[in-house]
């Protein structure tokens, strides 16, 4: 009860503002989300046993699954704007949920 009284009258003890306390929350965050990526890279590339980028590279390309090419697109990939673009996932979506019950 005593630090909620200081928080809401202020004092000196209890200077920083919420503008101050956020931006040191973001500086924190940011190097911990930093700091934690470069990590977790670091220790997979050295649990790959890669010496270099190239055989890295090659290493998570046999790991991996392969993505299948799509060429000649099977689909449409020219859209008039927005709405067309809704407009298609929406039926997309419809056709391919449709299909799955009659599938099943």
């Amino acid at each position: 009860m005593f630090f909620f009284c200081l928080g809401v009258h202020g004092s000196v003890e209890l200077a920083d503002t919420g503008a101050l306390l956020a931006l040191r929350a973001l500086g924190w965050g940011t190097l911990y989300a930093i700091g934690g990526t470069t990590c977790f890279c670091y220790g997979i590339w050295k649990l790959s046993g890669a010496k270099n980028l190239k055989e890295f590279r090659i290493k998570m390309g046999n790991f991996l699954p392969v993505i299948p090419k799509n060429n000649p697109p099977q689909s449409r990939t020219e859209f008039s704007g927005m709405n067309d673009l809704m407009k298609y996932l929406s039926e997309e979506y419809g056709n391919k949920k449709m299909q799955d019950v009659t599938e099943k």
